[in-house]
């Protein structure tokens, strides 16, 4: 599968960005190091002036690449789920039997992260952290409707379905698996950040592999 992520191009909906990131170094300097600023500070602090100083460019760079650091935050989450997605399709795309490919489904989206060399300017660990602690962000805002229908979560919405159509190949009678499919998504990155800030109400400690709590979450409602 190494070899294979080395040929791919996580694909984002051109509306979120002015202008390509992927093509120029200025532009993976600025995804780069905006995951590294964001993951070390939070959002709310993270800004463009910061990030041109930390980089060595004007402000006025950044954002001819972003309208705003908002539309950055949907640049990054996006690519993560687009990450996750081509993991997914080469890990799942040789097994035929529905329950075993649901499995090896649970598997790759609850697992811990580790980096990817094939993407050398992304750090997919602290990406990961950061769609744990401030995926929210990008769509609980008044605009999240209109950005939507642009398609700006397609990527989000594309895994989801992904999921929900390997359920109902185990389970074709089962009436929710959209609704189960977004909540092993969502629940597997709430458990960790329950893990990292809010410990007591999860039974998930450092390097406690989530797999067999959602397999066990999943399984038990389809009809094997």
């Amino acid at each position: 599968m190494e070899h294979l992520l080395q040929t791919v191009t996580i694909r984002i909906n051109d509306k979120i960005f002015l202008k390509d990131p992927e093509s120029s170094d200025l532009g993976k300097r600025i995804v780069e190091n905006s995951i590294l600023m964001i993951s070390e500070m939070g959002f709310e602090s993270f800004t463009f002036k910061k990030l041109g100083t930390k980089i060595g460019s004007n402000e006025s760079s950044i954002y001819r690449y972003f309208e705003n650091k908002h539309k950055l935050l949907l640049y990054l989450t996006s690519w993560y789920w687009g990450w996750l997605e081509y993991q997914l399709v080469f890990a799942t795309n040789g097994i035929v039997n529905p329950e075993e490919k649901l499995r090896k489904a649970i598997e790759i989206v609850t697992k811990t992260t580790v980096e990817d060399t094939s993407f050398s300017h992304i750090n997919e660990v602290l990406l990961n952290k950061i769609v744990i602690n401030e995926y929210s962000k990008s769509y609980l805002t008044k605009e999240v409707d209109t950005e939507n229908k642009e398609g700006y979560f397609v990527i989000y919405k594309r895994l989801v379905n992904r999921l929900s159509q390997m359920i109902t190949g185990v389970d074709s009678d089962y009436p929710y698996p959209s609704s189960l499919a977004s909540t092993l998504l969502e629940g597997s990155l709430h458990q960790h950040f329950l893990r990292d800030h809010f410990s007591s109400l999860t039974d998930f400690r450092e390097n406690d592999d989530q797999k067999q709590y959602f397999l066990n979450l999943v399984f038990s409602s389809l009809k094997a």
